[in-house]
């Protein structure tokens, strides 16, 4: 089986795809797709349905698409749907964990979660499918794998970040392994 993945993030595709093995991932880039999907939503939902529609409509293609937010509960679920751009439109890794980091100083309460939902577009119909990791913010980065929020997010039940995990250590625990994993045991089932 062949399915776009809609993303230009790499190290989202390289993470999805290795956890996707036995079924063959196509990029963007594979089916020339270059442009900038909109994410107009105010949910992850939303986001993920949009970029789905996006080739769906566009390339006529099977495929899937996320979206992920980190929600930090002293911060009422922020930055949430705005992870990426949180310091700003630039999706700059370092600065949105700069400034996290610089608004929970002080804040007693770490606790916070990962969340993805992927949109699933197959045959005509829309799926969609949630994964949820808890955890809390740490109070300075650890760890050199991963991206995005990885060195400051510590998940529930470990004393290290994501960012000192393998790529498969965190895929098995992580809120976009969960995702995937629920994904992967529908296709499996068609």
């Amino acid at each position: 089986m062949k399915i776009v993945f809609a993303t230009h993030n790499r190290n989202k595709a390289e993470e999805v795809a290795a956890l996707l093995s036995q079924i063959e991932i196509l990029s963007l880039s594979d089916i020339n797709c270059h442009e900038d999907i909109p994410e107009t939503s105010e949910t992850l939902e939303g986001n993920a349905i949009l970029k789905a529609n996006h080739i769906t409509e566009n390339y006529k293609l099977n495929c899937f698409a996320d979206d992920t937010g980190l929600e930090v509960a002293a911060l009422d679920g922020a930055p949430g749907v705005y992870s990426a751009r949180y310091a700003g439109p630039d999706n700059d890794a370092s600065a949105n964990m700069e400034k996290l980091l610089s608004t929970m100083k002080g804040v007693d309460n770490r606790n916070a979660r990962f969340r993805t939902v992927i949109a699933l577009h197959i045959d005509g119909n829309q799926y969609l499918f949630e994964g949820v990791c808890e955890g809390i913010i740490l109070k300075k980065k650890s760890g050199t794998e991963g991206f995005g929020y990885d060195p400051i997010f510590q998940p529930k039940g470990y004393n290290r970040s994501f960012a000192e995990m393998s790529m498969e250590e965190k895929g098995k625990i992580s809120h976009r392994g969960i995702a995937v994993s629920k994904l992967i045991s529908f296709l499996n089932n068609l």
